[in-house]
């Protein structure tokens, strides 16, 4: 399935006399129905969205003001997904089912849509607002109900993890090639499942997820280190402080190991870059080198194993396809 890129909203593209209306159509039209008051009746906001996975994930920027998730939008039938959000700049009070927090820069809430909630921004803010699925966080509604309007600190423990990443995946979200934007989703939808888990009263160390989010950690670690020809269990180890066999634990428990795990998402990328360079020169030993492999050979065995051609073959096919591809 290709990705649907994203898309910006701007109050600046209508006269400021229209802009409060044109905030409310565009917070219909992208998240769900909310009543937003403002002083003076005019509004200046962007909001971009974009999609990786399952997942939604919208940066919105905007004057203080008050939004309300009232009972009337509720029976419209839009609150489908859990909202996760991650306040980056500003402040705001959040209320919903009997609670109240204050959000500061940094901490992440969830927010229910199937219920009222309320939520004042006293000064001109940042939010970026992950729409996740209901059912990818595996939790009945009298739980949901038990984990909104309580701030996630980033002080320490998984807050000090899941509140960066959820704000550079909403940055850079429109960077990612479909697979790796889809792993990416899904290690989001991982740290938020343990974040939802901890908000019920868990300890993180006693979490039955807490390898899981280990797992997810070191999953990030080797795609940023993939393009290293010394990434190896050791390193990885090294990088997180555990020992060698618990690496080795960890993916065994998937059902993989380590290499496999590193060569497959290896090969990935080069086979994309394969096809993307099909229309010009490239050569497949710098393909190989740039992503960790050391030797040319190795690389064309192991891309015949994967995929039953050598890479030269697939890239010789990939040019040979591309003329009829571009005539369409």
């Amino acid at each position: 399935m290709r990705r649907r890129r994203g898309q910006v909203w701007c109050t600046s593209t209508v006269p400021l006399s229209e802009s409060l209306d044109f905030w409310h159509d565009a917070v219909l039209a992208t998240l769900v129905g909310m009543d937003i008051s403002a002083e003076g009746g005019t509004y200046v906001g962007t909001m971009r969205v974009d999609h990786i996975g399952d997942l939604q994930l919208s940066t919105v920027e905007c004057d203080p003001g008050v939004v309300h998730r009232s009972p009337r939008f509720i029976a419209r039938g839009d609150g489908r997904d859990v909202f996760a959000a991650v306040l980056t700049r500003g402040l705001a009070q959040v209320e919903q089912d009997g609670r109240s927090t204050e959000m500061r820069p940094g901490d992440v809430v969830f927010f229910e849509t199937v219920r009222p909630f309320l939520t004042r921004f006293p000064q001109r803010f940042q939010l970026k607002i992950f729409a996740v699925p209901r059912d990818l966080l595996g939790l009945p509604d009298a739980d949901l109900s038990k984990i909104t309007a309580r701030s996630l600190r980033p002080a320490a423990g998984l807050g000090a993890v899941l509140s960066p990443f959820m704000s550079r995946l909403a940055d850079t979200s429109e960077s990612y090639a479909q697979p790796v934007a889809d792993q990416l989703a899904d290690t989001a939808v991982h740290l938020l499942a343990a974040a939802a888990a901890q908000q019920l009263g868990d300890e993180p160390s006693s979490l039955p997820g807490a390898d899981r989010v280990l797992l997810l950690r070191i999953h990030r670690y080797i795609r940023w280190h993939l393009s290293d020809p010394e990434l190896s269990p050791e390193t990885i180890a090294r990088a997180h402080h555990i020992s060698v066999r618990y690496v080795h634990r960890l993916f065994e428990a998937e059902g993989t190991t380590v290499s496999r795990w590193v060569r497959a998402l290896r090969m990935q990328e080069c086979r994309r870059e394969l096809t993307d360079a099909a229309a010009r020169s490239v050569s497949v030993g710098s393909v190989a080198r740039r992503w960790g492999f050391t030797s040319t050979s190795h690389f064309g065995r192991a891309f015949r194993r994967e995929y039953g051609t050598s890479p030269t073959e697939w890239l010789h096919d990939e040019r040979g396809r591309r003329p009829v591809e571009e005539e369409r």
